[in-house]
């Protein structure tokens, strides 16, 4: 059987999600007009940026900026932190949008700690230009500091995951594969990174054991991402990896729709078609219990409580 092809969309989207060293530069110079519009928006609104209840909508962002991530806030599981090319942002379930701090940074590879609501990890690009290196923030997202410039750095992880088991440890994807056993104040090259990498994750009962979704299928390292295996569904796009604190493996391939599996027994089935039957999805986080968010290849924030069995768009009325 012939995998299916890519969706067109999804190219777009991997400029930014997989982007190569070669691409960074025409990337840098090709940002969408939201700067502008952001600036005008919010320059006419006191903090927290809303006025008479009006408010910047999940709607808006959609075309506007890109959504580099997101992830329920571990602090609030009412809210979404939204990364995207102009900042992070905070996504209430009535679709109301607001900013989470001034920075208007390009923030990729966002990754909240895995049971420390206040700390986020995140890389990127500073507003001004250049990589941010792997940086942190301790007080929910409204500061970051830069931790350590990476190998080779300032580094701009475009994939980044931290092992639920042991937050020490971190890997980011900037050509190679770095590793960090300190949380993230050194790193070194782990491995080579997949071909056509498109999201990282770590299991969450060994530090050891990554996963990797790619264009090419789901692959597996089980020696800190030194070296790779195929896992499941070779030579299919699989567009984001996701892990469960019960071992449960989500994945998403397009034409196939949101397939789960355990890591004891890596046999994958499908969960249902998806929210973007006909496209795919990125960043998917789950949360128990069966809860997920995730984001479209049209920009729509999504999310389920049937354990990604049936979806809604955020703010849908």
């Amino acid at each position: 059987m012939t995998a299916p092809a890519l969706p067109g969309p999804l190219t777009f989207h991997l400029e930014e999600a997989v982007i190569s060293m070669a691409q960074r530069s025409f990337a840098m110079a090709s940002r969408p007009p939201i700067g502008a519009f952001l600036s005008a928006f919010f320059s006419r609104l006191e903090p927290p940026y809303t006025r008479r209840g009006q408010g910047l909508g999940v709607t808006d962002l959609a075309g506007k900026t890109h959504i580099h991530g997101l992830a329920f806030d571990r602090a609030d599981s009412s809210s979404v932190l939204v990364a995207t090319h102009h900042g992070l942002m905070k996504a209430a379930l009535d679709g109301a949008v607001t900013p989470v701090s001034d920075s208007r940074d390009d923030f990729m590879g966002f990754t909240p700690h895995p049971t420390d609501a206040t700390i986020l990890f995140a890389s990127g690009h500073p507003k001004g230009g250049g990589n941010l290196g792997f940086i942190r923030s301790d007080d929910s997202g409204k500061s970051w500091q830069q931790i350590a410039p990476g190998v080779d750095g300032p580094v701009d992880f475009h994939q980044l995951a931290v092992s639920p088991s042991n937050p020490d440890v971190l890997y980011g994807s900037y050509g190679a594969i770095q590793a960090s056993h300190d949380g993230g104040k050194s790193w070194t090259i782990a491995g080579d990174a997949p071909a056509k990498l498109i999201d990282l994750a770590v299991s969450p009962t060994n530090p050891d054991i990554v996963y990797a979704a790619t264009e090419d299928g789901l692959m597996v390292s089980r020696d800190g991402a030194r070296n790779w295996q195929q896992l499941a569904l070779g030579g299919a796009p699989v567009t984001t990896v996701e892990l469960a604190a019960d071992g449960t493996i989500y994945a998403f391939a397009p034409g196939r729709g949101l397939l789960r599996a355990t890591e004891a027994a890596p046999d994958f089935k499908a969960v249902g078609e998806g929210p973007d039957p006909a496209g795919y999805i990125l960043h998917l986080d789950a949360q128990a219990p069966n809860r997920m968010v995730a984001v479209t290849g049209t920009s729509a924030i999504v999310v389920s409580s049937g354990a990604g069995a049936t979806w809604s768009v955020l703010a849908a009325k």
